[in-house]
């Protein structure tokens, strides 16, 4: 069982993996936008192409605000999808608590990997033992950052990663992440 956020009021950050890369599982940000308001959330944007969603939960709305993404894309727009929410608060400690800032010389090839539940950090702690040089590994609570200065397509650690949580994990970039903060915040 995935551990979730409560359904609770309060602004939080969908990420989606998978969509929008290459051809396969297109979904329009508007589309994304649509649906997302039609289930009941308010203060909805988008950022960028890639399945990132802010949005705010009213008290009113219950259920898994993970769930209910996942099970409306898939009734609604045929797009099969992992779809991990964090609070805004998490989303904070996951900017505040980056170990890697000061040998990260690329925000591009800064990558933060959210763990869909937090209980498989267990499966990645040991990374955080082997030497990855050039690379570098720091792990947080619901979050492990990645630094791989020769790019990602090429990162040894991110596969590690990706090897270890399979689709239980979705990443995305430095500059992506610090930007998702901001509208959560705002």
């Amino acid at each position: 069982m995935t551990a979730r956020p409560r359904s609770s009021a309060g602004r939080y950050v969908a990420l989606l993996r998978g969509i929008n890369v290459g051809t396969a599982k297109r979904v329009a940000m508007a589309d994304l936008r649509a649906l997302v308001e039609g289930l009941g959330y308010r203060d909805v944007a988008t950022l960028l192409n890639s399945g990132n969603v802010v949005f705010t939960a009213p008290a009113t709305v219950r259920g898994d605000p993970a769930a209910r993404i996942e099970a409306a894309m898939t009734a609604r727009l045929r797009v099969s999808a992992r779809v991990t929410v964090l609070s805004a608060a998490d989303i904070a400690r996951a900017v505040e608590g980056n170990p890697l800032l000061e040998v990260a010389t690329d925000p591009s090839r800064l990558l933060v990997a959210v763990l869909a539940d937090p209980r498989a950090r267990s499966r990645i702690a040991p990374l955080a033992k082997l030497d990855w040089k050039p690379e570098a590994f720091g792990l947080g609570t619901r979050v492990a950052y990645l630094w791989c200065p020769d790019g990602i397509l090429k990162s040894r650690l991110q596969d590690a990663v990706n090897r270890a949580l399979g689709d239980g994990v979705t990443a995305r970039n430095w500059s992506t992440l610090t930007k998702l903060h901001a509208l959560a915040a705002g």
